[in-house]
């Protein structure tokens, strides 16, 4: 019997390397609507799309998404826009037969200063990151949309929250990108135009764990098809989220080092140390994930080549 999964946001970085993994394996027909075709913020469009599909799975990938920048300018559209299609897919889901989510969350639930490595018991233990607290905040609702199902309607409706991710599909925008892209582009025009050196905000004294998309699609299909009662196993009604990691992290000075080995720079690095750092560290603890028999097939070094490639084959479309 076929089963038809819905991939929401399958334009998406996350959502493309989901219906990547999905697309070679058997008995499954992939679902999907660009933005022009559905407006996941719309709650009629939405009602109707799930009136007019079949859907058996969900995977909940669509997002706003960006960096410091676009989180400190853009706050009201971050905590509404992921409000508001969060809302939207996940009821009608359920008002549509659909027993079962994913849905991705973000590592930035977490308090700034939660103990490190970061486990799923610190949410809502402290104060959150200020500059990107309103979608902190939606990412969390989402959770609890999820946990609330569950308990009331009896609905799986699972949860992942990711480490920083990277990979094919980023987002390389100059001003809205995250720190991967950023570098690598940084870096790749660095070389292109002779630079003698490259400035790079902080002390590079920060901690950050970083995961492949590609590994954060992998472990997203494994959640999503282990048995109810194993997910169960690591698991709560009231804790039902579970972190995606690599388990280590690195300085950004390192993160910094690779990239400008992986784009060929050989010109001084410079650092901007009156530039903030950011929380001294983020790393998180996939401990559970990984008792539940999934690791990641990327390391840094070899995620950021594959990365670099991508770029390097899509640069102009990447550049936007």
């Amino acid at each position: 019997m076929t089963k038809r999964i819905f991939v929401a946001g399958h334009k998406g970085m996350v959502g493309s390397a989901i219906m990547r993994q999905l697309a070679d394996q058997p008995g499954i027909e992939l679902v999907a609507a660009s933005r022009a075709e559905l407006d996941l913020g719309n709650q009629a469009a939405v009602a109707n799309f799930f009136a007019c599909h079949a859907i058996d799975e969900v995977y909940l990938c669509a997002a706003k998404v960006g960096g410091i920048h676009a989180n400190d300018t853009y706050p009201a559209d971050f905590i509404y826009d992921n409000l508001m299609l969060e809302c939207n897919v996940i009821h009608q889901a359920h008002a549509h037969g659909v027993n079962k989510l994913l849905f991705l969350g973000s590592s930035c639930i977490y308090p700034r200063l939660a103990a490190q490595p970061m486990k799923e018991e610190a949410l809502l233990t402290g104060a959150l990151e200020p500059t990107n607290e309103p979608y902190a905040i939606a990412k969390i609702a989402g959770i609890k949309l999820c946990e609330s199902y569950n308990r009331q309607h009896g609905t799986d409706y699972r949860s992942v929250m990711p480490t920083n991710l990277y990979g094919p599909g980023d987002n390389f925008h100059p001003q809205n990108s995250h720190v991967i892209p950023a570098l690598l582009r940084r870096f790749h025009e660095a070389v292109a135009n002779n630079a003698s050196s490259v400035t790079n905000w902080g002390t590079g004294s920060a901690l950050r764990e970083f995961l492949h998309v590609d590994d954060m699609a992998a472990a997203s299909v494994h959640v999503m098809n282990l048995p109810r009662e194993q997910y169960a196993t690591v698991t709560e009604p009231r804790l039902s989220h579970i972190n995606v990691g690599t388990g280590s992290d690195c300085s950004i000075r390192e993160l910094v080092e690779t990239v400008a080995e992986v784009t060929g720079f050989h010109g001084d690095i410079a650092w901007d140390t009156s530039k903030p750092d950011g929380a001294p560290r983020k790393l998180m603890d996939s401990s559970k994930l990984n008792s539940l028999g999934w690791k990641p097939k990327y390391d840094l070094k070899s995620g950021l080549q594959h990365a670099y490639t991508w770029y390097l084959e899509n640069i102009t479309d990447a550049r936007h």
